[in-house]
């Protein structure tokens, strides 16, 4: 039971509660003290300034300056009309008798009252007329009654020492749950290897052993994830460049077959080469995007407009230059549209749009160029069916084609996967979107060179 945390907090604030409790009542009763002691002092002063004539068989001055010595007591003895005093010693505090009996039997009346500051506490009027007045002595204040051991200091003091004695245990039980919540935070950025310590036996320790079984499982699948994607890629790259040793083959018997084979056997085989060959690069080119230490070429600043009309005139295609809002409010056409990347990269990626809507497209195609403060804007927009909303995502996905498209049309699946590849590499995005009149447009979003966004 005392593994639990919910125990040892509970247990620590029992243990600071009862250790308030009782540094209160200490300091409390160091400052009631001297007030209890002067009660009693009052009381024994009182009996003796009562009792005192009738023990001593002195004159009534004598008696009285003994019994004031006796009580300890501070006295100014004064005639009605001379002011005459006398003094001597007065005890701490007292309450006297109201009266006692003298020996020559007459009656030394003693009167207590509330003074003023600075008046006698108690009067005496004796049988002579005259009247003795007394001030009671205090009793000098208590060390901890006085700076810097004041009440008010005092539990400033208290809960300093309190706060000091719960600090060890409060921060033995937290100083875990930060090395977790550290171990968690450093696991969540990316550091799969991260684990955490596991001493003790509460909830805290059960955490931090099942967060560690966790994150060695998930390195684990994330491991063996990378492992596969690597092979996978080898194997891609390693049968990619096989292939093309037998292509290299094929090649070579059709040329030495000569004009024995027929014109239209010669296309067909010719044709299905070069589709072969296709794939393989495509199948290269997407296992380098994948592997993000691969070099693709260099980076260079790559005018999009050139690029654009040329790969249009190869399928025939209409290119348009949107107008674009000026700081003044004027309508203005770029004549010069500039991105950094990879120019061959770039090139493919605008190909692969063309190609697509050549091939599944139906009419007129556009490729129209804008942009944003942020982005230069390529859109690819064909005529033909356009793309069901739920499979503009998915059509993305390497080897995926769309419902009713079937071999003859032509492409393995490759070519809009590896847009979006391209487009990721150079810090874009790559999208589709259906048309208001139908058909789809693809578009590509690519980030201005840092003299364009000027």
């Amino acid at each position: 039971m005392f593994h639990k945390l919910y125990v040892r907090i509970w247990l620590a604030v029992v243990l600071a509660v009862a250790v308030l409790t009782l540094l209160v009542g200490w300091v409390w009763r160091l400052a009631a003290e001297p007030p209890l002691r002067d009660v009693v002092l009052r009381n024994e002063a009182g009996q003796v300034i009562g009792r005192g004539s009738a023990r001593l068989p002195f004159t009534e001055e004598e008696r009285h300056a003994r019994m004031l010595r006796r009580a300890q007591r501070q006295a100014t003895l004064s005639e009605p009309a001379s002011g005459a005093s006398a003094q001597a010693p007065s005890p701490n505090s007292g309450t006297p008798e109201p009266a006692d009996t003298l020996p020559t039997g007459e009656r030394t009346d003693v009167a207590e009252r509330t003074p003023p500051p600075g008046a006698p506490e108690f009067e005496l009027r004796m049988h002579n007329g005259q009247t003795m007045r007394m001030h009671l002595m205090r009793a000098p204040p208590s060390i901890w009654s006085r700076p810097p051991f004041g009440f008010a200091w005092m539990l400033v003091w208290v809960g300093l020492a309190v706060a000091l004695a719960t600090y060890p245990i409060v921060r033995t039980l937290t100083r875990r749950l930060e090395r977790l919540q550290n171990g968690v935070q450093q696991w969540g950025e990316g550091d799969l290897s991260i684990r955490v310590p596991e001493n003790g036996q509460d909830e805290v320790a059960f955490l931090a052993k099942r967060f560690n079984q966790a994150a060695e499982r998930v390195q684990a699948l994330v491991q063996s994830r990378e492992a596969l994607l690597a092979s996978q890629k080898s194997l891609l790259a390693n049968a990619s460049h096989e292939l093309r040793s037998p292509l290299t083959r094929i090649r070579m018997g059709l040329e030495l077959m000569g004009a024995s084979a027929t014109p239209a056997f010669r296309d067909e085989i010719s044709r299905n080469i070069s589709e072969l060959d296709a794939l393989i690069e495509e199948i290269l080119l997407a296992s380098r995007l994948d592997a993000r230490e691969a070099d693709l070429g260099s980076i260079e600043s790559v005018e999009l407009i050139g690029m654009a009309a040329e790969e249009c005139a190869r399928v025939d295609a209409e290119l348009e230059l949107q107008a674009n809002p000026s700081t003044d409010g004027l309508q203005t056409v770029a004549t010069e549209l500039t991105v950094l990347g990879v120019a061959k990269l770039l090139r493919r990626a605008v190909r692969n749009l063309l190609e697509n809507a050549r091939r599944y497209g139906a009419g007129q195609i556009s490729l129209s160029l804008s942009h944003t403060a942020q982005h230069a804007v390529i859109r690819v927009a064909d005529h033909g069916p356009g793309v069901p909303p739920e499979l503009q995502e998915r059509i993305f996905e390497p080897f995926y084609r769309l419902p009713g498209a079937t071999e003859r049309d032509g492409g393995v699946g490759l070519g809009l996967a590896l847009v979006k590849s391209i487009a990721q590499r150079h810090g874009g995005r790559a999208f589709c979107e259906n048309q208001p009149d139908g058909g789809a447009c693809f578009v590509i979003e690519l980030p201005l060179s840092p003299s364009e966004k000027a």
